[in-house]
């Protein structure tokens, strides 16, 4: 089994992430879960969603509190809180940031660090405003690039299903986000 914790803020697409990639996932005859976690119903807010993925049946519907990959939706909770809390040794780290993977050493060794500047993809396209991008099918288009889960065309249907507004330019922006990840 797989088990992948998101961290973002209210109003980013964290939640709508992790259930389109579930519905990517489960597109190639997987079993997975995806459910979210959050305090205060808020713009701004941190939020949690978990997803776990499986051959088999998932029986279990617990909180992910040992994750063995973590995606950061907003790299300013990499200060605010611990990440890496309960983190697989040998993990995968994904970070919504214009920085280079190397520049976060100071997240723990053992991990595999990778990038990727969601927030200006969505701006490109329009997703959102430039304040406040909508950066979820951005982050979702890396994710085939670093995972052998899932495939860019499961993540690029699932995009096209699940996102009801301006479906071209979303699947736009994940498609560029699989070519532009930092640290493959």
């Amino acid at each position: 089994m797989v088990e992948i914790r998101f961290h973002g803020r209210g109003g980013q697409g964290t939640v709508i992430a992790s259930k389109i990639l579930a519905d990517a996932v489960s597109k190639e005859d997987k079993y997975v879960q995806a459910f979210p976690q959050f305090g205060v119903e808020r713009r701004g807010a941190p939020v949690f969603a978990f997803i776990r993925i499986d051959g088999q049946p998932i029986y279990n519907r617990s909180k992910i509190i040992a994750p063995d990959h973590i995606i950061v939706v907003d790299p300013s909770l990499i200060d605010a809180i611990d990440v890496t809390e309960g983190l697989k040794k040998g993990a995968t780290i994904l970070i919504n940031t214009g920085r280079k993977p190397k520049e976060f050493k100071g997240l723990g060794r053992g991990f595999r660090i990778f990038t990727i500047d969601a927030n200006e993809i969505a701006v490109k396209y329009k997703l959102g405003s430039k304040a406040a991008p909508i950066v979820n099918t951005a982050i979702l288009g890396a994710v085939p690039r670093i995972f052998d889960f899932v495939k860019l065309e499961s993540i690029l249907e699932a995009v096209r299903d699940g996102v009801p507004v301006n479906p071209d330019d979303n699947v736009a922006a994940a498609r560029e986000a699989y070519e532009s990840v930092q640290g493959v």
